[in-house]
């Protein structure tokens, strides 16, 4: 056997036990984001009135009333990481995601720097389910092989 015939073959190897890891990856993102969202939308219907005081008076939700922003976003907060735990609609969540996401970043105007830097990282993380779908550990792809759908 030829050197490059060798360092193909375990080229290959390597790559197919990265690949492996990537079933891991993609549901540990999906796990993060959902905990961490679904913390935040916890945390708001804790204390109701704090939040619409904070809708109305610190956060700058553009376009739509402080009201309607406050139960819009804990409602996404408390939804949408049941379905990224599942791995269902999951390309779809995570565009509200990152919508939401983005709003709360520039809504806040005294973000802290580490703040500024979570907000970076979380919308990292909905670009990679979003470009790379949910992994085979999803409703996602249990529905697109029983429906034979592929890529």
């Amino acid at each position: 056997m030829s050197l490059s015939t060798t360092i193909t073959k375990y080229s290959e190897m390597a790559l197919k036990g990265i690949e492996s890891l990537q079933v891991i990856f993609l549901l540990g993102l999906r796990l993060w984001l959902a905990k961490v969202f679904f913390m935040a939308g916890l945390t708001k219907i804790q204390s109701w009135d704090t939040t619409l005081m904070l809708f109305e008076y610190e956060y700058t939700v553009p376009i739509i009333p402080f009201d309607i922003a406050a139960y819009l976003s804990t409602a996404a907060e408390l939804a949408i990481p049941v379905f990224l735990v599942l791995g269902l609609l999951t390309r779809l969540n995570v565009v509200a995601l990152f919508v939401l996401n983005y709003v709360a970043a520039i809504s806040y105007p005294d973000i802290s720097f580490a703040g500024e830097k979570d907000h970076i990282i979380w919308g990292l993380m909905t670009l990679i389910l979003f470009f790379y779908g949910p992994g085979k550990a999803a409703v996602d792809t249990f529905i697109k092989k029983k429906l034979n759908i592929n890529h």
